[in-house]
């Protein structure tokens, strides 16, 4: 599967209507699912997030096509002040990301990688999925970057902050997380907290 991750940036009292004009230019995409749609809560602000699933790459360049070539992309001429667009892969071997109540509150977890670093961090990924079941439970997608530097971003839902810690400890603690071999890779770590917006299909 294949995935583009928008972030589009504004006023922080302007995001509701962001997010609305949004998903009304979306209904015109001729392919696409959107799987989330969220607003950044901590970390940098001013944002909305939205995901889309397609099942060909080709089809998410047509739409980044259509993004690029329209006069009012995502219909927010004057409430957002930017539009990043980002195109993914997901890790073959985990299942696609699909709608679900996952808890609300979610990370966006990005690691650029070092030069030639992600066949490594794949397998590392793989080998640590099953050992740490209760905490990967809580994982939405991991996909890495088809656009820019290499990266990999994988996003988590959970019920609370502490519900996050807790998991993250325990399995630290086992030594089942972090994946054997991925932190040896990545060259710079940034992550963002954000919350679902309503009527998100990952809530």
């Amino acid at each position: 599967m294949f995935y583009e991750l928008a972030t589009l940036s504004g006023p922080l009292l302007n995001l509701a209507e962001i997010d609305a004009a949004a998903q009304a230019w979306m209904t015109d995409a001729v392919a696409g699912t959107i799987l989330g749609r969220w607003r950044t809560d901590i970390g940098q602000l001013g944002s909305v997030l939205v995901l889309r699933r397609f099942e060909r790459e080709s089809e998410l360049a047509e739409e980044r096509r259509r993004a690029l070539l329209d006069r009012d992309p995502f219909g927010v001429w004057g409430l957002a002040r930017s539009i990043a667009q980002e195109s993914y892969q997901g890790f073959p071997f985990l299942p696609p990301a699909a709608p679900r109540k996952a808890g609300g509150i979610y990370e966006f977890r990005t690691y650029r990688l070092t030069v030639g670093g992600l066949p490594a961090t794949l397998a590392g990924w793989e080998a640590a999925i099953e050992p740490a079941k209760a905490y990967t439970d809580h994982l939405v997608i991991n996909m890495f970057a088809l656009d820019g530097p290499p990266r990999i971003l994988h996003i988590w839902g959970f019920d609370s902050l502490e519900q996050r810690r807790e998991l993250r400890e325990r399995h630290y603690a086992a030594g089942t997380w972090p994946p054997k071999g991925g932190p040896e890779h990545i060259d710079e770590a940034n992550s963002v907290i954000a919350l679902s917006n309503e009527g998100s299909p990952l809530s």
